[in-house]
């Protein structure tokens, strides 16, 4: 189940983000291909909103692309993410943010590996990641 929103205002966020952060999630900007941290992250856990840090991905769903960007094929629940139109730069590409605080993820292609069939093609800098022993010694908190 997605999180309660979080709303901030563009001040916040700017306070809040690094500005590689800033331009890429709330400015929809896109890192340099093979140029963020996780593209190269093969170790077991979650991937979470670098804004709000709801959990977005599975490790178990990242595969290689190709493409220089973190690609996975699916998400950890469909209430995570939004998906909208996006025209921009003379394109029709799927746009994926944030539904817990509208921040820009990436984008959404149809031409991923099975059983999706979906490529889910994520900046880096949008996303932080947690091992799967930092999701247990949380668990173990509550």
């Amino acid at each position: 189940m997605a999180q309660k929103a979080v709303e901030k205002s563009e001040e916040e966020w700017k306070k809040v983000l690094t500005p590689e952060q800033y331009h890429v999630l709330r400015q929809k900007g896109t890192e340099r291909p093979f140029s963020g941290n996780l593209y190269y992250n093969k170790e077991k856990g979650v991937y979470t909103c670098a804004a709000c840090g709801q959990e977005l991905f599975s490790s178990d769903t990242k595969f290689e692309s190709g493409t220089g960007w973190p690609s996975f094929y699916d998400v950890i629940s469909s209430d995570r993410v939004r998906l909208k139109e996006d025209t921009s730069y003379f394109m029709n590409r799927i746009e994926v943010v944030c539904s817990r605080c509208g921040s820009h993820l990436g984008h959404v292609f149809e031409d991923g590996p099975a059983p999706t069939g979906k490529r889910y093609c994520i900046n880096s800098v949008s996303l932080n990641f947690k091992t799967e022993e930092e999701g247990k010694q949380g668990e173990e908190r509550m």
